[in-house]
């Protein structure tokens, strides 16, 4: 029979009891389980979890103690001992971290870590009780308050707190449109050529097709689609990855699409808060609510790892993506809720936008002068977000670059090798990610590319 040390998850069977109690405490100990410093609970409270006498427990921490496992100190209890456990294995070292440009990502060493730290002890210290139970599946009301006059605000959305949804992140709240729209009888999404592997691989696992949306100097033109495809994902802003800006025609083109098909334009505003040489284009939504949903994130402006993002959706979508929301059971954190809230209502988040901005801004121009020393090809579309597109001969070209780019201690990502293209398309090119190094990393980063970039073939579309 054996019987469980709640506690420490400890078994304990066969006789005697005390030699079973001191081998469960060694492996326990040995296997790295129960670390040195480790509290263990009293005699007595260990004796009544495994269901025997207290003296059988004496005995075996009294033998431990004198074996040296452990270390017993009056008022302070018994605790793990510093043991000489056996050596272990060598390990190979650890190769130095390789310099990262790859988009996708802000400059972490950036994150207002005294900000969020405020708002998160400030936020929880006024908290009812009512605001840790279970919420509401769209999330709290104060966040969505706080991200309509944002986004109102910002970037020109009409919005009201009723037609905000609160999600993890860009892609949960694309796996929930997914998942309402095929609901709704919609069965394939246009998606941008070039455009994220990872969006068609979703709206794939989500039962939907994908329709490549070629996309020219001035953004994806509906043109291409066939008559069956009522849903689009555009990046309209700030084309993901050419950097593009959606021209006002085809704005007004892939409206007039929707509202003749009863479809639906997903607007994925990833950086929009980050132009450098004029104001940001105004959101797509904001000429037709009723067809299009705004969808925002602090991925670009915080931090990925926060996990905060928005919907903001036409009236017919508010159930269907409410219904998926509550299938995949998927939710935000209160604390983390409450702390952007917080941020957005005291304005520390536009300081920070702004601060972050200037960076970015600086690294942009650094980066387009620094190439301009090594090629006449100017780098892809506008001056904005976190990442711009170099434009390469060929496909071997880039693969190479990537390829010499690791052994040169710098990770990049191309079009070919990471899968942008929805089929074959001769054009190559370098996305790169100039905001993901940290602070003391950009120039090393620039100077590295740079030499990785003496006498390569660069070649303009």
């Amino acid at each position: 029979m054996s019987s469980l040390g709640i506690d420490l998850h400890l078994e304990a069977g066969g006789e005697p009891r005390a030699r079973s109690i001191e081998a469960a405490l060694r492996e326990a100990v040995t296997s790295g389980r129960l670390p040195a410093g480790t509290r263990l609970p009293g005699t007595r409270s260990l004796a009544d979890d495994l269901g025997i006498a207290r003296g059988t427990v004496v005995e075996a921490y009294a033998q431990l103690v004198a074996e040296g496992w452990l270390v017993s100190t009056t008022g302070s209890g018994t605790r793990v001992a510093e043991t000489r456990l056996p050596a272990a294995k060598a390990v190979p070292e650890v190769e130095p971290r390789l310099l990262d440009l790859r988009p996708g990502r802000p400059d972490l060493s950036l994150f207002p870590h005294t900000l969020w730290s405020a708002s998160v002890k400030r936020t929880l210290a006024a908290a009812g009780p009512s605001s840790l139970d279970y919420g509401d599946p769209a999330g709290s009301r104060l966040l969505r308050e706080a991200v309509a006059t944002y986004v109102s605000r910002t970037r020109g959305v009409r919005a009201e707190a009723e037609a905000v949804v609160i999600t993890t992140g860009f892609t949960h709240g694309l796996a929930l449109l997914a998942r309402a729209l095929r609901e709704s009888g919609l069965s394939v999404i246009g998606t941008e050529d070039p455009g994220l592997v990872h969006h068609r691989r979703l709206i794939h696992g989500a039962g939907l097709a994908t329709a490549p949306l070629p996309v020219g100097p001035f953004g994806a033109d509906p043109a291409a689609l066939d008559p069956d495809v009522r849903a689009v994902l555009l990046t309209p802003a700030h084309q993901h990855p050419r950097g593009v800006v959606l021209s006002p025609d085809l704005r007004t083109a892939f409206l007039d699409r929707a509202r003749a098909r009863d479809g639906f334009v997903i607007e994925d505003d990833y950086d929009g808060e980050f132009r450098y040489d004029k104001q940001p284009v105004g959101a797509l939504q904001a000429l037709d609510p009723s067809r299009v949903v705004f969808a925002g994130s602090t991925s670009k402006s915080l931090a990925p790892g926060l996990r905060l993002g928005w919907l903001v959706l036409p009236p017919r979508l508010r159930i269907p993506v409410l219904d998926a929301l509550a299938v995949t059971g998927a939710s935000v954190g209160a604390p983390g809720q409450l702390a952007l809230a917080d941020l957005l209502r005291r304005g520390d988040y536009d300081r920070h936008v702004r601060r972050a901005r200037a960076t970015y801004q600086k690294r942009r121009a650094e980066l387009a002068t620094r190439l301009a020393t090594l090629t006449d090809v100017p780098l892809d579309g506008v001056p904005a977000g976190l990442h711009a597109l170099l434009p390469l001969a060929s496909w071997q070209e880039e693969k190479r670059l990537v390829d010499t780019g690791l052994h040169a201690g710098v990770r990049l990502l191309g079009l070919h090798t990471s899968g942008y293209w929805h089929g074959t398309d001769p054009r190559a090119g370098l996305v790169l990610g100039y905001a993901t190094p940290p602070q003391h990393s950009w120039h090393p980063a620039l100077d590295t590319l740079a030499r990785l970039l003496e006498g390569a073939e660069i070649a303009a579309w």
